[in-house]
């Protein structure tokens, strides 16, 4: 006997160890978890995956070599020149037509370099140079914006999968109360203490949630492609989110975030950038009216020549062009790049205008989306009160399924407006802090 009973124990521990092994490995079909996404992780991955970003990244980085084009008109050009010419047998031959004076043309061929240097324009390569770099900055500011824009577009996507997710909870929760109910009233029914009126209104409360179901399956499927959509990713990733704890609420006066809105927007500071930019470059139009000095310098070997050419040769100079007439294009010109500027300047206030009014309503909606988290907090706590009194009333006789009914709905309509005053709330925050320029 005590021999089983030795036997029997190891069996059972032998069993307990096997059973707490396969638990710990999971199935060879098992699905494997979700990798959890924070907020901050999320707006990483978009500011390196997003084609947008990497856009306007690179657009800044072409802007910036257009400086260095600007400045290349500092720095000596210098090029070589091979040139070989021959007459015919005839050592008298000239080149009578198409100048201004005959030359003969002697038998040669040589080799040789030229060097070009800008000795100065009187300040138009200098604002030329200016303007670049101006607008090379304001590239970059757009950038930053476009930085913003995708981490708008992420917090926007972000909270709308967690909101899909509540309401698909809150909507599988309904499912799951009115299969019950549904099931009670029939089983009421068949012993005649309910009527078939009380079955066909359980059924279709029962199918009206069972739609809702439905809807927020597919409104969980589209919040995960917007997702991936703001992420840069080709296609939805099977994510787990981790919910945000809920800001702090607005202050109570938007007076401070207008003022950070015009320090701290890029768009804004870009704008600033453009017409600083704008306002060199019709500088340097004017400067176009100004004479030019540069000094020019070649030398070269002469392998082969025709007497009276030598061996070798070389020769400097310094030229001064000096602009005269050219059917006034220089002061078109000038006058072209004024009014850019000046339409630059009128397009920097009215962003202004727009950036103040967009933070008045983003605070306001902010404002509005923090209180209705009261509201809709009261609401559902409420709803939840009339619904366990009407449940009671029912058992009782005392009430109707209409009654029973409404406050179903009611509670259903309180889950789903409180889900979306949260997130809601958590958007709008999210849209002040973009509108101030702060969203990083």
């Amino acid at each position: 006997m005590r021999h089983l009973q030795i036997r029997h124990r190891a069996l059972i521990f032998i069993s307990g160890a096997a059973l707490t092994m396969a638990a710990g490995v999971p199935s060879q079909g098992q699905t494997p978890p979700a990798p959890k996404l924070t907020l901050k992780d999320a707006e990483a991955l978009a500011l390196r995956n997003h084609p947008l970003v990497q856009a306007a990244n690179l657009s800044a980085q072409a802007e910036a070599e257009v400086s260095r084009e600007a400045k290349s008109a500092y720095y000596p050009t210098a090029s070589a020149n091979l040139t070989a010419a021959g007459g015919l047998p005839n050592d008298n031959s000239y080149v009578a037509a198409g100048v201004l004076s005959t030359s003969r043309v002697l038998n040669r061929y040589a080799n040789g370099l030229q060097v070009n240097q800008l000795i100065t324009d009187f300040g138009r390569t200098s604002n030329l140079v200016a303007s670049s770099k101006l607008e090379a900055r304001a590239a970059s500011q757009s950038a930053q914006q476009t930085e913003q824009d995708v981490l708008l577009s992420v917090n926007r996507a972000y909270y709308g999968v967690l909101r899909a997710q509540a309401l698909l909870q809150v909507a599988e929760e309904t499912v799951k109360a009115r299969q019950v109910l549904a099931e009670q009233i029939t089983t009421l029914e068949k012993n005649q203490l309910k009527s078939l009126v009380d079955v066909a209104f359980a059924e279709v409360d029962l199918a009206k949630a069972r739609l809702q179901l439905v809807q927020a399956q597919n409104g969980e499927k589209a919040a995960y492609a917007d997702l991936a959509n703001s992420l840069g990713l080709a296609a939805p990733q099977p994510y787990e989110l981790v919910d945000e704890p809920l800001p702090p609420p607005p202050p109570a006066d938007p007076t401070d975030l207008l003022a950070q809105a015009l320090v701290n927007r890029p768009d804004l500071a870009s704008a600033r950038f453009t017409y600083d930019s704008a306002t060199k470059f019709a500088r340097a139009e004017r400067d176009l009216s100004m004479p030019t000095v540069s000094a020019i310098a070649v030398a070269g070997l002469t392998p082969a020549y025709q007497i009276p050419l030598t061996d070798h040769y070389e020769a400097g100079g310094i030229n001064v062009n000096v602009p005269i007439f050219n059917g006034f294009l220089f002061s078109a010109r000038h006058q072209e790049a004024n009014l850019r500027a000046k339409a630059a300047d009128q397009e920097m206030r009215d962003l202004a205008d727009r950036i103040a009014r967009d933070v008045r309503v983003a605070w306001a909606n902010a404002v509005t989306a923090y209180q209705n988290l009261d509201v809709t907090a009261q609401l559902l706590k409420q709803a939840s009160l009339a619904l366990d009194l009407s449940q009671g009333r029912y058992k009782l006789s005392l009430a109707s399924i209409v009654e029973l009914s409404e406050a179903q709905l009611n509670l259903t309509q309180a889950q789903i407006d409180n889900t979306n005053a949260k997130y809601d709330f958590q958007i709008q925050q999210a849209i002040v802090v973009y509108q101030t320029g702060q969203l990083h």
